[in-house]
């Protein structure tokens, strides 16, 4: 705007002057015209690089680039409901979960063969980066390259429309020089340098952690019955629900009941059956996003978290695995996960030992519901039928609010701060780089409590979420679990702390605002249409006769097979009829003289309707769980998306010294 305003006032001034009485007559210059703007001169040449398929736990670039699509210029979460729409609510996980540096057991591969190189996965020696020239670069140009990293340089020529894919040493700078010609135009020399970045990130914590919920090949639903039987016993206590498909054996009560491996080879299938560990958790969602993102780090990434682990069990020591490793000679069971720390500090030692320099990045976390046992307030929630309560009562398996205050008073902390002594020199003594990252409120819409009923709950028959008992829960976990959490993370709310200042982890829970819109009661309509008919919102979900139930149980008519465990819906936490339809657990690795003998035990039918993640996130809330931790992540790690430095200049003139 001046740079026009300027020249047209000089020229009205000249013009009054020369129109004013007795004006003297002055000799004409041409127009004081401003330069024409110079035409943006052309991006100067550049040596651009990145890391191929940089998130290390894929074997195969294909799958590390499905994910850099759908995350283009998108969240996590919108990248999560792309590729589900895609799927059509299958899953994407369900084809990449068999291309995983995981072993048949779910530990992870030392080493891996990943796009056909074998490679240590704790500690890589090099790693593979695609080199191209960026720029204004001259049609039919030739590129002479030279790579060189204090060992005899790598030279290769190509067209300089062509990437260059070569692996670079980790630990070391390689110095990269091209020489580009084309035609009659002088010879440019441009220069830059590669230096990988290898960011090791560890995954620690409970089921949340794990994604429990979220096998990563759902169950497979057959349409006809299978029956259980309730704890009152008598041939009117049974029911019928979907059965797995491809299921071989006996589906009535008093069929046959030795047919449990058969039915295990038809379950959901987990990248880690022990501990339900699942490629749709928030951490390893976070990790992915945080490899596209940056495309000239690498990320490994260990997933040590395990379902129903506590600070004590689970962390600090030994838990009992949820199933088994399904093989083709039947089924391998470890009874027992090691202690995640230990896990930890042995991966981190053998690391070490391969690459002294070799340390831990960051610790992803998220644990404490269970040490207040959350899952005894789900179950006293939802179990309604006085039988089913009493036996849980005895069992131990029901939990009050009171208990769970106490527990989060004294308990709790004590745990934290052991934890914290156990993490610190793992990060260096900064917790800083243990990022915590919190839970959502299950049970909210709207931010106030679900209404509780039979809805999303009518699995099982004694099933059914208690208004008052479920609002209780639910306002305990909003106003005293949540804020409590935060303090022994923090150091803060009068949490003692050692060092206040070097103790700190970094703290997420940006995504609560969210979760309050979507607890597993929220309901759209634009939630999947099986769920709408199939789903009874009065809790009518099944038919009730034993005969018609054997053909098909679902009052709605459809068959059980078209439920799609991934199609996007307003709820971000699995309710039971989600967790049956999702996983359909049988836990298999307790002592088997704890185990049933017949598959349609009526303990069974409870576990089968709770511990494939019931009152647990689903993909889309694990989704929004990882794009509330990916800036933490970033600022920790101290990344910041920028180019190589570059030098470009043309050839100076060969001497005929140099010539000869």
């Amino acid at each position: 705007m001046h740079f026009f305003a300027f020249p047209f006032r000089t020229v009205l001034l000249a013009a009054a002057l020369l129109a004013a009485p007795g004006a003297t007559a002055i000799a004409q210059t041409p127009a004081q015209v401003p330069a024409p703007l110079a035409a943006p001169s052309a991006p100067a040449l550049q040596i651009s690089w990145e890391v191929r398929n940089r998130f290390r736990l894929f074997r195969e670039e294909r799958d590390f680039k499905l994910q850099a699509e759908a995350l283009a210029g998108r969240s996590i979460l919108a990248a999560e409901e792309m590729l589900a729409t895609q799927s059509d609510g299958r899953g994407w996980a369900r084809n990449t979960v068999g291309r995983l540096c995981i072993d048949a057991a779910g530990r992870v591969s030392r080493p891996c063969t990943r796009d056909g190189v074998k490679e240590d996965y704790l500690a890589p020696v090099d790693h593979a980066v695609s080199v191209r020239l960026a720029g204004a670069v001259p049609v039919g140009a030739v590129c002479a390259w030279s790579f060189d990293d204090g060992d005899p340089p790598q030279q290769s020529t190509a067209d300089c429309s062509e990437p260059i894919n070569l692996r670079v040493r980790y630990g070391r700078t390689t110095a990269v020089t091209v020489d580009v010609s084309g035609g009659s135009e002088t010879v440019q020399h441009v220069t830059g340098e590669i230096a990988v970045r290898d960011v090791l990130i560890a995954g620690l914590g409970d089921s949340i952690a794990s994604g429990e919920g979220n096998p990563d090949r759902p169950v497979a639903l057959s349409d006809e019955g299978f029956c259980f039987r309730s704890y009152l016993g008598g041939a009117s206590s049974t029911y019928f629900r979907p059965s797995r498909a491809n299921f071989k054996g006996g589906r009535a009560c008093d069929s046959d009941g030795n047919s449990l491996q058969n039915w295990q080879r038809a379950g959901a299938q987990w990248f880690n059956p022990a501990c339900h560990r699942s490629l749709y958790s928030y951490q390893t969602r976070a990790a992915i996003a945080l490899a596209v993102q940056n495309p000239q780090i690498a990320v490994t990434y260990l997933p040590l978290a395990c379902t129903g682990a506590t600070i004590a069990e689970g962390l600090f020591g030994a838990q009992r695995a949820r199933e088994c490793v399904v093989g083709k000679n039947g089924l391998t069971c470890q009874g027992t996960v090691n202690a995640q720390i230990a896990e930890l500090r042995e991966a981190m030692a053998a690391a070490t030992q391969r690459q002294p320099s070799r340390q831990l990045d960051l610790v992803l976390l998220s644990v404490g519901a269970n040490d207040i046992n959350f899952s005894g307030l789900v179950a006293d929630v939802i179990l309604e039928s006085g039988t089913e309560r009493t036996l849980s009562r005895r069992t131990g398996v029901l939990g009050t609010v009171d208990e769970a205050r106490a527990t989060l008073r004294t308990e709790l902390p004590q745990g934290f701060s052991r934890l914290r002594q156990a993490l610190k020199p793992l990060v260096g003594g900064d917790l800083s780089r243990v990022i915590y990252v919190s839970y959502g409120n299950p049970a909210l819409v709207g931010g106030a409590p679900c209404p509780g009923g039979r809805a999303g709950f009518d699995i099982h028959p004694s099933f059914g979420a208690d208004p008052q008992r479920l609002a209780e829960v639910a306002n305990f976990v909003q106003n005293e679990f949540l804020p409590q959490i935060k303090n022994l993370a923090q150091c803060s709310g009068g949490v003692l702390c050692g060092d206040r200042r070097a103790d700190r982890m970094t703290f997420v829970d940006q995504h609560q605002a969210e979760f309050a819109n979507h607890g597993f009661c929220a309901r759209a309509d634009s939630d999947p249409a099986f769920d709408r008919q199939c789903f009874s919102p009065t809790g009518d979900s099944f038919v009730a006769d034993i005969v018609a139930g054997a053909s098909n149980p679902l009052a709605c008519g459809q068959g059980a097979s078209d439920f799609r465990a991934y199609a996007p819906r307003a709820r971000w936490i699995r309710d039971a009829n989600d967790s049956y339809f999702a996983a359909m657990t049988y836990p298999q690795a307790a002592k088997s003289t704890n185990q049933p003998t017949d598959i349609h035990d009526a303990t069974w039918g409870v576990l089968s309707a709770l511990y494939g993640g019931a009152i647990h996130p689903t993909a889309e809330g694990h989704a929004a769980m990882a794009d509330a931790a990916l800036p933490a992540i970033t600022s920790v790690l101290g990344l910041v998306p920028a180019d190589a430095a570059v030098i470009s200049a043309p050839l100076a003139p060969v001497t005929q010294d140099q010539a000869q």
